[in-house]
């Protein structure tokens, strides 16, 4: 998802008018920010920011292993004992690992989907439900 990088971002409002969704709020800082649930990841904001504050949310992938492993940590205080840590952090690379099938599944349909990418999604998403269905 793109996102604003503040220290660049002057509050000129040019991705505020160009956001076809009005994802994009300008925040009591002066400071334009995309909400995410909203946001329908067209592109717009990014080409026609002119300080280039509109970036692609690849530049935070560390940012978002860091969150990840910091709620990892957080739910490990929970568990005191050195065998309880080991079965809680098995827990997690097994969470992970689940994530990660979802994202490349996801990825899978998507990419066998471009050329007709309605229908293509749409027959996906009944035969995913029928399978839970079984």
């Amino acid at each position: 998802m793109p996102w604003i990088k503040q220290e660049l971002c002057t509050g000129c409002g040019i991705c505020i008018d160009e956001c076809p969704v009005g994802a994009i709020k300008m925040e009591a800082n002066n400071h334009a920010e995309i909400k995410e649930r909203k946001c329908i990841r067209c592109g717009r904001c990014h080409d026609v920011c002119p300080q280039e504050a509109v970036r692609h949310d690849g530049e935070r992938i560390d940012q978002e292993v860091a969150a990840n492993l910091q709620w990892v940590q957080e739910l490990l205080i929970h568990f005191q004992q050195p065998m309880e840590q080991a079965a809680f952090m098995e827990r997690m690379v097994r969470f992970f690992n689940k994530q990660k099938k979802v994202s490349e599944k996801t990825l899978a349909l998507i990419k066998t989907g471009i050329t007709r990418p309605a229908e293509h999604l749409t027959a996906a998403i009944r035969d995913l439900s029928a399978e839970n269905g079984k």
